[in-house]
């Protein structure tokens, strides 16, 4: 055995839907403006717009069901998001061969703080220092490909303390999960535990110390996430 020089950090894992086994986490990819809705409502075309992804930490997802709210923001928006999970990887992936990578699907919060990413933005920055904070990234476990199907179609909501807030369908997105694979294989090399969070409908917004988000995706049941 390798002997460190200080402690090893503990793997990230999620649990799985009807197993004791936990999928192991090495990278997670965030796609940009997936949803022509929210595309608009942040200031863009969407029809004009190439894909762009950026990336949160592994260690930024947390199945526990609690979001501290994070320090130096006000402004801490909710967007909900399906994920998926790849059992597999490598570079340069056919579009037609990229779901045969997939182990499967979850839900996913890319929990934002908006008013430092839009600081960066201003200054022509990195966002990391609002959307890889520590658990910014709540989500539910992984439902394996193989009981639920590739979701193409589907109710995507969330709502806030019982209003809702966001309400699409995984069919508007406007890169489909084969297409993201296949373009970011393009530029890295994929591998087994890359999480790719897939985009989120129109409606983000603020949460607050107390508030209760609930988010659902038909085929993939519900997450309940309180903001502490």
């Amino acid at each position: 055995m390798p002997d460190y020089i200080i402690a090893t950090p503990d793997p990230v894992a999620l649990p799985i839907v009807g197993t004791d086994a936990l999928f192991p986490v090495r990278r997670v990819y965030c796609i940009g403006r997936n949803y022509a809705a929210h595309a608009i409502e942040m200031g863009h075309d969407p029809d004009r717009e190439p894909p762009f992804f950026f990336q949160k930490n592994p260690d930024n997802l947390d199945p526990s069901g609690a979001f501290p709210y994070p320090p130096h923001s006000t402004d801490v928006h909710h967007e909900a998001e399906m994920y998926a999970a790849l059992k597999s990887g490598g570079s340069d992936i056919a579009v037609g061969d990229a779901l045969d990578h997939v182990y499967g699907y979850g839900l996913s919060l890319d929990m934002t703080r908006r008013d430092l990413q839009t600081e960066m933005k201003k200054m022509g920055r990195p966002w990391e220092i609002g959307k890889a904070f520590e658990r910014s990234a709540p989500c539910g476990p992984v439902h394996p490909a193989s009981a639920v199907g590739h979701l193409t179609q589907g109710s995507l909501t969330l709502t806030v303390n019982g209003e809702t807030r966001q309400q699409g369908n995984l069919d508007q997105m406007i890169w489909k999960v084969p297409e993201m694979i296949a373009y970011l294989s393009r530029y890295f090399e994929l591998a087994a535990g890359d999480v790719i969070l897939t985009g989120t409908p129109a409606g983000v917004g603020p949460v607050d110390r107390g508030d209760v988000m609930v988010m659902r995706v038909a085929g993939l049941g519900s997450l309940t996430v309180r903001v502490t």
